[in-house]
């Protein structure tokens, strides 16, 4: 990892934006989309309790879905029809999956959850992390592709970067954020999908 970079990125980050994240304009940033929202909805849509009813965790990840800035417009209507398709055996196993993902064995859920989006040929990394990223916003990491290429290369992480997901690697990525994050000061992570942000917003200008 270079950490140079990453410290003049903060450097060149709080110069425009005193205060980090708490700056009025990213302030405002974080109210166009919505985070404290998406977080509450996630929180209270896939609490442990709510995986009795396949249905309605299948209805809450296409509200998740629909409503997050993060994902693209194209894939929204597209994951909207996947998940009303699903079979009732394929409906469980994905629901399963998921809850496995957020509250038990991560890498069973995420290669469960993984095989039914690739059923479909969805197995898109945005929709694979888009609920882990706000159910756990200061654990889980949400990977956009061109944004985590970008970061790998600026900072010379030593993962490689594919386009079909991989719990390998989505494990590795998250450890170094989580590194990260501890190098920097704590008003550039309120979250990580923040600190991917300023990463995004910053790396670009560093030289190299």
């Amino acid at each position: 990892m270079n950490q140079k970079k990453l410290e003049a990125a903060e450097k060149y980050f709080l110069a425009l934006y005193p205060g980090g994240f708490t700056h009025p304009e990213m302030v405002a940033i974080g109210k166009k989309h919505k985070m404290e929202q998406m977080v509450a909805l996630a929180k209270e849509s896939f609490a442990k309790d709510c995986f009795a009813h396949e249905k309605n965790i299948i209805d809450a990840m296409i509200k998740v879905v629909s409503r997050s800035s993060m994902v693209s417009v194209f894939e929204k209507p597209k994951f909207k029809d996947f998940a009303h398709a699903l079979s009732s055996q394929d409906r469980k196993h994905f629901v399963t999956g998921l809850y496995e993902l957020l509250h038990g064995n991560e890498k069973q859920g995420f290669e469960t959850v993984l095989d039914q989006l690739q059923k479909k040929k969805m197995a898109k990394w945005t929709l694979l992390t888009v609920v882990p990223a706000y159910f756990r916003s200061s654990k889980d990491v949400f990977i956009k592709p061109s944004t985590t290429k970008m970061i790998i290369e600026k900072l010379a992480l030593d993962v490689v970067y594919k386009p079909t997901p991989s719990w390998d690697f989505y494990k590795k990525y998250r450890q170094y954020i989580k590194t990260m994050k501890t190098h920097v000061k704590t008003s550039l992570s309120p979250s990580n999908a923040a600190f991917c942000g300023f990463l995004m917003m910053s790396l670009p200008a560093q030289k190299g």
